[in-house]
């Protein structure tokens, strides 16, 4: 699902809001959700799962069309972990 679909889904379901507004609300979630990754917190969503950002040391890496060794910087990524709700649907229990 994109988040196109979701918005049409969301106003679908809710016919006394209109579109746009919905479209509004989605986005401030995931504005806030983005802004909490990048001061380092992490965002809890029960039932559904929890994002939260790791940090990946600097390493020696290799480019694998040479083979030539590389030096790959520190850097964040963003990590997800489900949640126990989804973990158990996912694998048909509940």
């Amino acid at each position: 699902m994109i988040r196109s679909e979701l918005i049409q889904k969301i106003a679908d379901e809710n016919p006394h809001l209109y579109q746009r507004d919905v479209e509004k609300i989605v986005n401030v979630i995931f504005d806030e959700i983005i802004e909490a990754m990048a001061r380092g917190d992490r965002v809890e969503l029960r039932g559904f799962g929890a994002f939260s950002v790791k940090k990946r040391d600097s390493r020696t890496g290799r480019n694998p069309r040479t083979g030539e060794a590389v030096e790959v910087e520190e850097k964040h990524v963003p990590f997800f972990k489900t949640g126990k709700l989804l973990r158990d649907r996912l694998n048909g229990q509940s």
